[in-house]
């Protein structure tokens, strides 16, 4: 069965950095799209940035310009590089294999950007 761990949250000021990843077990990291969610206190889930297999990324406006996602298929791991941050970043992010249907979800990991 497939596990997904992401590590590198915490708390950081405004203006600050944080670099998430997300390690998969199993097989066959290199077909899928991966992608990283967030989801705030009160509020839905939502996509934060996606990576195609291929390495086609898509960003969500708000954090366009200072998030940047990248994957290492040699280590099954896709990484979440946030930038500028802002309080309203914060939330629990999720990492999240294949861009379809029937996607497996890791536990999540909180990142927390304080004024």
């Amino acid at each position: 069965q497939v596990q997904l761990v992401e590590s590198g949250g915490g708390l950081v000021r405004a203006g600050g950095s944080l670099r998430l990843a997300c390690a998969a077990s199993g097989s066959f990291f290199s077909i899928y799209g991966m992608g990283w969610y967030r989801q705030a206190t009160g509020k839905q889930r939502a996509m934060v940035s996606q990576i195609t297999s291929g390495g086609i990324k898509t960003y969500a406006d708000s954090v366009k310009g200072r998030f940047t996602i990248s994957r290492d298929n040699a280590k099954n791991t896709v990484y979440l590089q946030m930038d500028s941050l802002k309080p309203e970043d914060t939330a629990v992010y999720y990492c999240r294999r294949g861009l379809g249907t029937s996607p497996v979800w890791g536990q999540g990991t909180q990142g927390t950007v304080s004024s």
